[in-house]
């Protein structure tokens, strides 16, 4: 789905990670805004992204749980997604989005989420 809305890997600073997706009308919902399931779904694979970057490719890592809170209305330009990792566990990581429309100094969604991570994959953190 990540490839599908253009996801951009900007950077992969040690326990995160910075991804972009570029904005296009068709991410538009109707009232002019990016909509909620592209906000989430790139910050789903900014925690993935970040996870992958600590632990190397972890094919079976899948989400737990993610919540996010919109903040501000993005403006019509790219959406940053800066992930870092709070806890990196053994059968679990715990990671914190913040979403950043290009333009815009606020932070327009603040997401918390967990990745079940397999066995042989967790740091033992």
């Amino acid at each position: 789905m990540s490839e599908g809305m253009g996801v951009i890997v900007d950077g992969l600073p040690e326990g995160g990670a910075v991804l972009r997706v570029p904005y296009s009308d068709s991410l538009v919902r109707p009232g002019g805004t990016i909509s909620g399931p592209v906000m989430m779904a790139l910050a789903d694979a900014a925690m993935y992204a970040a996870i992958l970057g600590r632990l190397g490719a972890v094919i079976m890592a899948v989400t737990a749980n993610l919540n996010i809170h919109f903040l501000h209305r993005p403006g019509k330009s790219d959406l940053i997604a800066n992930a870092k990792i709070l806890k990196l566990g053994k059968r679990l990581a715990v990671c914190e989005v913040a979403l950043y429309s290009v333009g815009q100094s606020e932070v327009v969604a603040q997401v918390s989420g967990s990745y079940s991570l397999p066995p042989e994959a967790g740091s033992g953190g």
